[in-house]
């Protein structure tokens, strides 16, 4: 018999999916050929697949050869043919964004390309790293760091600076790593801290006179000799105390850690620009912790991973920052990360799931009502798919969601309803609930997804709940605008997306 070989995507197919969706959506028309697009300069682009576009060609028209380079060499098509395609690699599929985008907006940016082809070299060096490393056992950990792709609406959402992959690759969840913490020594008089943070006190033992403050070892590195850092060793006012047993490994976030031995999240800055912002530990976001974390907690209780607290040096107060966040407990079920449902790994229940219907039912269910009770008790959670977890029985039925992250929610004491209700549909129905919609269908071909989307909202006495069923657009971010235009990164702005809510 035949076997056909299927051939895993390569750095290419994986970095222009994302940059692909972005330009498609924010800049380009869609033609009534499938799959073709007319972009601002004109040009014609076609791409094969819809959730993750790939296969970019330019389809006949001018300034073919500005874009991609030189023709490439292929045989002449027959001359009936009316418009001949001319394939793009991902660095002239960067190019024509560029081009395309200086049209679009009368701008350049000339960082951001130089992002998106580190995108595509860090993708290359996580492939490469994975031939060789052997996918974790734990389905929990394997939906954490599988996110190859990452943001699927993001121009370069895997870059990591620009630095040398030596430098990130052994931090990088995509190529499964798990690392010790460096442990350091922080003068009693000069650590800050907010909360319950006890539980870096168990980390290791300081001498007298210091406390235990974690850090990690890529933020260090970046930090490098900064006058700073250096002055704190040679006075002493910081010394470093060994390693951390056993090792931790990094969450999707990168940043992020999770100690299962102690069963325990770490948060911690790193100077590193990934999507839109630098993931520092902002002093602005920890003063105002507390406030947000407790209001999240009261008002999903059972739900809320608390961001119970933070410590940090007073000379080096972001920079060294560490935040604290409630591990799993006695949770009794499995925790899926949601993104990693999207991305897809090997025992993904919604990949295996023989019910798709009765299985969405139960993550809707899970999913839905926290994220709409919270907005009524005034909290907006940043409930993305990244966000998210998905608790599931030994069946792989989802019976509990789990949100995270007290960074991204707004309070409506603060921002005002209107706007508040827009993030959590970006978020929650646009992120999240659509991709893995998306990915439901494209598992279990015919399944239709958004009937029992309507159903559960319609389900809640909330007016916007209601009003969301009859508006005909939901908000889209828009990523690639944001970051060529130079907004800043929580300055979101949204077009107009046709809303599958709606009622027919």
């Amino acid at each position: 018999m035949h076997r056909v070989t299927v051939r895993p995507p390569s750095a290419d197919a994986y970095a222009a999916a994302p940059l692909l969706n972005c330009l498609l959506r924010e800049v380009a028309r869609p033609m009534p050929e499938p799959g073709v697009h007319r972009l601002p300069s004109g040009r014609l682009l076609r791409v094969r697949g819809e959730r993750r576009p790939t296969e970019p060609e330019l389809v006949g028209g001018p300034g073919v050869e500005s874009a991609g380079g030189s023709r490439p060499d292929r045989p002449a098509g027959p001359a009936s043919d009316p418009a001949p395609a001319h394939p793009l690699d991902h660095p002239a599929l960067v190019r024509l964004v560029a081009e395309e985008l200086r049209l679009h907006t009368g701008l350049d940016n000339p960082g951001l390309p130089a992002e998106m082809l580190d995108s595509r070299e860090v993708v290359a060096a996580v492939l490469a790293a994975r031939v060789d490393a052997a996918a974790p056992e734990d389905p929990y950990r394997r939906s954490e760091q599988c996110l190859v792709t990452g943001h699927p609406y993001h121009p370069a959402p895997k870059a990591r600076g620009g630095g040398p992959a030596a430098a990130w690759l052994p931090y990088a969840p995509e190529a499964y790593a798990a690392f010790p913490l460096t442990l350091l020594g922080v003068r009693e008089d000069l650590v800050v801290e907010e909360g319950d943070v006890s539980a870096l006190d168990a980390l290791g033992e300081a001498p007298p006179g210091y406390r235990l403050l974690p850090a990690h070892p890529w933020q260090l590195g970046l930090l490098g000799e900064t006058e700073t850092l250096r002055r704190a060793f040679d006075e002493k006012r910081l010394i470093r105390l060994g390693t951390t047993t056993p090792d931790a490994w990094p969450t999707a976030a990168i940043r992020t850690v999770y100690s299962p031995a102690r069963d325990l999240f770490l948060k911690f800055s790193l100077d590193v620009r990934i999507t839109n912002d630098i993931r520092r530990l902002w002093a602005h976001d920890l003063r105002k912790l507390r406030r947000t974390d407790e209001a999240a907690a009261r008002a999903l209780p059972g739900v809320w991973l608390s961001d119970r607290g933070y410590r940090t040096a007073a000379f080096a107060f972001e920079e060294l920052a560490v935040l604290v966040r409630d591990g799993f407990g006695g949770l009794g079920a499995t925790p899926l990360l949601a993104a990693g449902l999207t991305e897809g790994f090997d025992g993904s229940p919604l990949a295996a799931t023989p019910d798709p219907g009765g299985w969405w039912t139960a993550y809707l269910r899970a999913v839905v009502p926290p994220a709409l009770t919270a907005f009524a008790e005034g909290v907006v959670l940043e409930a993305h798919a990244q966000n998210t977890l998905i608790a599931v029985d030994s069946d792989g039925t989802p019976v509990r969601a789990l949100y995270r992250d007290a960074e991204g929610v707004k309070l409506l004491t603060d921002v005002d309803r209107p706007a508040g209700w827009e993030r959590l549909v970006y978020t929650l129905v646009v992120n999240h609930l659509a991709e893995t919609a998306a990915a439901l269908a494209e598992h279990h071909p015919g399944f239709a997804p958004w009937p029992a989307v309507r159903e559960e909202f319609a389900r809640h006495d909330l007016p916007e709940a209601r009003a969301l069923l009859s508006a005909p657009t939901l908000p889209g971010k828009t990523n690639l605008l944001l970051r060529w235009t130079g907004a800043d990164g929580a300055d979101a702005r949204y077009l107009p997306l046709p809303n599958p809510l709606a009622s027919p």
